[in-house]
């Protein structure tokens, strides 16, 4: 392949790059001729995608479909305050291509689904995923061995994070570490369970730096290995990771030859927003209507006390979603139960305990984000 010639505006920025021996003029033309995908431009995609811009990569891809919220902006440091409410692909490119107009900015404003991630994928030589969400891994993991193109994983939560280079030729692959998900509604996401907002800047720069060693062919990258991050103690730990020969995915006979339904693989049919089934479902609207009504339900809350603080359903009572089998008793079994969470996911699973314990009870679908955004507006949403 013919590598692309710098400008003299080029060697001005990249000159620092330029002046390492080990980088040097080959290693920054492998960059600018380099297409990477970058999946989200959240927590992880922002430090992503400012230093791939900032070192001059090519082509650049984004894929997200959301918008800035304020809860974002504590660690999505591409977007500011005036980007809130708009689309976070929209406020990206207006920051990368400020900072380098010399780089090629192509936004993708899907979902990235097992219909088009192949077709998307396959445009880019490498992928970097910033998801947040199993089913999603998963996806990126297998279009990628499919596609023979290197994947940088990351992920965080709370106070920890962690991050590793997959599907490189005779590496092992997310299904080597991960073969089947969690069960769903197991592990916390960041939006439950927080996430202390330096941290995804420091997984996502790592995720950056295996990025440009894929790109320009230089260093070790963390393939086989798998890094992992503790805030708390400042310090970081190296595990090893072979590739497994009896990899579904990746291994001596792979079964996977094409993508599969991740959602309902992952146990998140529903786009992982909520679980369970929807005749037990209450909307907001209907919810608000039975509490003005006589006949009003009991309101239980089962997210954890430090949610709970930030806002809450007026008159719910706080019963985390792990202390709910012990504390059946509190309940009045002879009115009907109204569950609530976040955004329905853990009060789906409630909803199933207390049915099945005899209770009448109800989902509030989406979630008290749903109830600020459909009832009251005053409540603060995170």
């Amino acid at each position: 392949m013919t590598l692309p010639v710098l400008s003299p505006d080029e060697l001005r920025r990249y000159s620092r790059h330029l002046l390492i021996p080990e980088f040097g003029m080959e290693g920054q033309r492998r960059l600018k001729a380099a297409r990477i995908l970058c999946v989200g431009a959240g927590g992880l995609g922002s430090p992503v995608a400012m230093y791939l811009a900032a070192a001059g990569v090519g082509t650049l891809g984004l894929v997200d479909y959301d918008t800035v919220d304020f809860s974002n902006l504590q660690r999505q440091v591409l977007h500011d305050t005036a980007s809130v409410g708009r689309s976070k692909l929209d406020s990206a490119r207006q920051w990368l291509e400020a900072h380098n107009p010399d780089v090629r900015v192509v936004t993708h404003d899907v979902l990235l689904t097992s219909a088009n991630a192949m077709s998307i994928l396959e445009a880019y030589d490498l992928v970097v995923d910033g998801s947040d969400n199993f089913p999603t891994r998963y996806l990126v993991n297998d279009a990628s061995v499919l596609l023979g193109r290197p994947y940088v994983y990351g992920s965080v939560f709370r106070f920890e994070g962690q991050a590793s280079v997959f599907a490189a030729p005779d590496g092992p692959c997310y299904r080597c570490l991960f073969p089947e998900p969690p069960p769903a509604g197991l592990v916390p996401s960041c939006a439950e369970g927080g996430v202390l907002g330096v941290v995804p800047g420091i997984i996502g720069c790592v995720q950056a730096a295996e990025a440009l060693k894929l790109a320009s062919g230089v260093g070790e990258p963390l393939v086989g290995r798998v890094l992992l991050f503790d805030g708390l103690r400042m310090q970081f730990r190296e595990l090893r990771l072979r590739k497994d020969p009896d990899c579904l995915a990746c291994g001596t006979n792979p079964s996977i030859r094409g993508l599969i339904d991740y959602d309902e693989f992952c146990g998140t049919a529903g786009g992982g927003q909520r679980m369970g089934p929807s005749e037990w479902d209450i909307s907001a609207e209907d919810l608000k209507r039975c509490l003005e009504g006589s006949d009003q339900p009991q309101v239980v809350d089962v997210r954890e006390p430090l949610e709970y603080a930030i806002n809450r359903i007026q008159g719910a009572r706080l019963i985390p979603l792990g202390d709910l089998p012990a504390r059946l008793a509190e309940l009045d079994a002879t009115r009907d139960v109204a569950v609530y969470c976040r955004v329905g996911t853990r009060s789906a699973r409630a909803t199933e305990l207390l049915r099945g314990a005899g209770f009448r009870a109800w989902n509030l679908a989406g979630g008290i984000r749903d109830w600020i955004d459909r009832v009251d507006p005053s409540l603060a949403k995170y």
